[in-house]
């Protein structure tokens, strides 16, 4: 917990509480249903939480924002992003019935108003509009560009502009190639110091 403090000195006692409570509840869920590695569980919050509020380094969510964590597993990066942006909207959504329980037992249990979840395919998800989707991809980028392109919202309430953001490791150049023009990449280890994030990413897809 201390390592999220030192990035984010500003959390309030509530914030602060939530972030605590995360450790012992996935412990708990991870005995019955196996969302973490079971050897990582101890780094939860390195290689989990503050892996996910990386994404809160290139853009503050304003009030009333909208965002779709896909794949959202046990709920990264959509908890902890959360927890940080009380007053934006988060729908965590996963294919896996498993992980959405255990997503939306976290965020009840810490007390976020401001989390939905559906157990869904990506693809199935109509009639609704995000001004972003966040993911820890493993899907190639441009399976999720052909995924979410139709989600996003074309009236833009924050800096950055609506799109995709996702957290990737590993040489990402033919991967962007196709999306040159409308993405931008954030190596982590320029904001944070530890070495799991020398190879970790930030990309930014506007569409």
């Amino acid at each position: 917990m201390n390592i999220i403090t030192k990035y984010f000195p500003e959390l309030t006692t509530t914030q602060q509480q939530q972030m605590q409570l995360l450790q012992p509840l996935y412990e708990e869920w991870n005995a019955k249903i196996n969302v973490i590695s079971r050897k990582d569980i101890q780094n939860l919050y390195e290689h989990h939480v503050l892996h996910s509020l990386a994404i809160a380094r290139i853009v503050n969510f304003r009030a009333g924002t909208r965002v779709m964590d896909i794949g959202c597993g046990g709920g990264f990066p959509g908890i902890p992003l959360a927890i940080l942006f009380p007053e934006t909207e988060f729908l965590l959504v996963d294919s896996i019935g498993k992980k959405v329980r255990v997503a939306q037992a976290v965020a009840d249990s810490i007390g976020l108003k401001n989390v939905q979840t559906l157990h869904a395919r990506g693809e199935e998800i109509k009639g609704r509009a995000f001004d972003f989707v966040v993911s820890r991809a493993v899907m190639p980028l441009a399976d999720l560009v052909k995924c979410v392109r139709r989600l996003i919202s074309h009236e833009p309430h924050n800096a950055l502009p609506n799109g995709l953001i996702v957290l990737k490791g590993g040489e990402l150049a033919q991967e962007i190639g196709a999306f040159r023009h409308i993405s931008t990449v954030w190596n982590i280890n320029e904001e944070f110091s530890e070495e799991y994030f020398e190879t970790k990413k930030i990309v930014h897809v506007a569409l």
